[in-house]
């Protein structure tokens, strides 16, 4: 049992693992199922309704409920979990749900920062270092790539995937893919370029930065369709990993990418 400060108000199921120095809140419940990690930090009046394991120095606010279960018709009372990584921020009044028999799971990774009043269906999966801002709404089955970027009053399509190192505008629909390294805001949302601050900020070289510019202009900027440029990056581009990263993307896109 933890060692740390449990409100006596607190309702906490006898199968909870609780590791070491948990602060765990008036009227906050925490039901069957989870495991919570040593350091986290459970607001008071927060629900983590079952399934749920929260990694070390996970912090909950005030109103949040995770582990809810997924608001899919087709989902018939299977077990399924929510997992939180280290260190994520998790403010007031959001929303994670379990996932359902197509992946049996919903993720988001660690340090991560989910703002207040967003949500995440079933079977998303948030990677490391993301910021959700106010009220960002994911669907079932988004992908967020590591440290992407999503302001606030944002939407995203189900199925969709955010590419790492993206920046998504202010009150956006996401309908298809945001491939990485670019900004995107609108409603429908369009791409605008590089998202040169970020990368510079994430200790991207001037010289991989220089190359996915080019790559940006090739493939959304041009009159040559995805074959072409793909062709023609062969040649014409410095193959970087990141530029790699970023050709990959778009071939693989199965919803289709923003331009």
């Amino acid at each position: 049992m933890s060692t740390g400060k449990i409100h006596p108000s607190a309702i906490i199921s006898p199968d909870t693992e609780l590791g070491d120095d948990v602060e765990i809140g008036a009227f906050a419940m925490i039901g069957e199922g989870c495991e919570i990690g040593d350091g986290c930090v459970i607001a008071p009046r927060a629900t983590i309704e079952r399934n749920a394991r929260l990694g070390e120095g996970v912090r909950v606010g005030s109103g949040t409920i995770i582990g809810g279960a997924p608001q899919d018709l087709k989902y018939a009372g299977e077990e399924t979990t929510v997992e939180i990584g280290a260190n994520t921020v998790i403010r007031e009044y959001a929303t994670i749900n379990r996932g359902t028999a197509h992946s049996f799971k919903t993720t988001v990774g660690r340090n991560c920062l989910l703002m207040s009043y967003v949500h995440i269906a079933h079977d998303c999966q948030v990677g490391d270092g993301v910021i959700l801002s106010n009220v960002v709404q994911l669907a079932g089955h988004v992908t967020i790539d590591d440290k992407a970027i999503l302001s606030g009053l944002s939407a995203v399509h189900q199925f969709a995937r955010i590419g790492r190192n993206s920046f998504i505008g202010g009150m956006s629909r996401v309908s298809k893919d945001i491939p990485p390294f670019l900004k995107a805001v609108g409603n429908p949302v369009k791409l605008y370029g590089l998202n040169t601050v970020g990368l510079q900020r994430s200790g991207f070289s001037e010289e991989v930065i220089r190359e996915l510019k080019r790559a940006y202009r090739l493939f959304f900027r041009s009159d040559l369709n995805v074959t072409q440029a793909m062709e023609r990056a062969q040649t014409d581009l410095e193959l970087f990993p990141e530029v790699k990263e970023l050709m990959d993307f778009v071939e693989a896109s199965e919803r289709g990418v923003v331009i």
